[in-house]
């Protein structure tokens, strides 16, 4: 496939290009170290198996959601596109940890950033809630719905978390955080912004990460009986989550590329969703792909599910990995499960 190059004189069209982003970590700081205090583990044993040094946790006393993070972040992605929040005409936020059971984290962080009336769309993706969103807001964008979209990426884990040694394998995971991208439509005949989306979805894994406790197929949806048998903590299945992550991730990158008419020599960096380190490495391996091609973070920030790509990219772009003009990839897997991948040139 050749390389995708300018295309002066194709015809003019709707692209949707990045105009500013935002990330927001709650300001306390929690090692590997910590977590030995509370639960039989050990900075060495957390390592080994997620790459995972250092996460960023809400105050313990609680009080600060999803939506709390997402505003922060909001309003730097917002100062750098030189947007003011009357200026949106979509907000798009994603997480699984929102503020309140209904409504949506959307409507709670509009009414935050000062506004009334702008319409505000939650979504339930899980790790590739940003993958869903960004494709989403392009789709908003290319069909003339919407000229300047807000896409925010947050989550509060710890309030969920089992932190004990029964819950180990799940808690030394997650970590909370927000990203938010500032997206605008361009009318241009350069390939330039979104240049392509691949999604996928296979609910017969639903249950290989979930929590349980108040789903409507419980009655009641929460009881004594659930809480002590620990059905309100996450479960997960993480060999089989390894598994089709390495299996998935490789193929989701080809056919984007595909489908945008790039190589893989075309992308100067790929952000994966930071689940796991060990993942992101054999990924890269299996693709034979440089250490320096693919961005990782998650050993300061943990797992933040759909703020993680956010997260990864603007600090990608504060380190000046990548610029204007660099070709990138978005990827990750996660509960649903669903998996995606999009690809972006970036530019002013």
């Amino acid at each position: 496939i050749e390389r995708l190059t300018s295309t002066k004189g194709a015809m003019m069209m709707k692209r949707t290009v990045i105009r500013g982003t935002g990330r927001y970590v709650p300001p306390r700081l929690v090692t590997n170290d910590d977590l030995s205090q509370w639960m039989d583990t050990s900075d060495e044993w957390i390592r080994q198996r997620t790459g995972i040094e250092q996460r960023y946790w809400v105050p313990e006393e609680g009080g600060v959601g999803s939506s709390d993070l997402g505003l922060e972040a909001s309003k730097i992605a917002l100062q750098r596109a030189g947007w003011a929040p009357e200026d949106l005409d979509l907000i798009i936020f994603a997480t699984l940890s929102p503020d309140l059971f209904f409504p949506g984290c959307g409507c709670i962080m509009q009414h935050k950033l000062g506004l009334a009336a702008t319409p505000a769309l939650d979504i339930r993706q899980q790790c590739t809630g940003f993958l869903y969103g960004l494709t989403t807001a392009d789709a908003y964008i290319r069909s003339g719905l919407a000229n300047r979209i807000l896409l925010v990426g947050a989550e509060v884990h710890s309030t969920g978390l089992d932190i004990s040694t029964a819950g180990r394998d799940v808690a030394v995971i997650f970590g909370d955080g927000a990203g938010a991208v500032c997206l605008e439509s361009l009318e241009s005949n350069e390939p330039i912004g979104v240049l392509g989306s691949a999604l996928h979805a296979d609910g017969k894994f639903a249950n290989s990460l979930m929590v349980e406790v108040g789903s409507s197929r419980l009655n009641p949806r929460i009881s004594h009986e659930l809480i002590d048998e620990g059905r309100h903590y996450p479960v997960m299945d993480g060999k089989a989550i390894f598994k089709l992550a390495v299996q998935k991730l490789p193929e989701v990158v080809i056919e984007v590329l595909k489908k945008a008419g790039l190589d893989l020599e075309a992308v100067d960096l790929l952000i994966p969703h930071q689940a796991n380190l060990r993942i992101n490495q054999f990924f890269a391996h299996s693709m034979k792909l440089p250490e320096e091609k693919v961005f990782n973070n998650i050993q300061r920030y943990g797992n933040t599910t759909a703020a993680s790509i956010p997260i990864a990219f603007d600090e990608a772009l504060e380190m000046n990995r990548i610029g204007d003009g660099s070709t990138v990839v978005f990827l990750g897997l996660g509960a649903g499960l669903t998996w995606g991948a999009v690809v972006a040139r970036l530019g002013p």
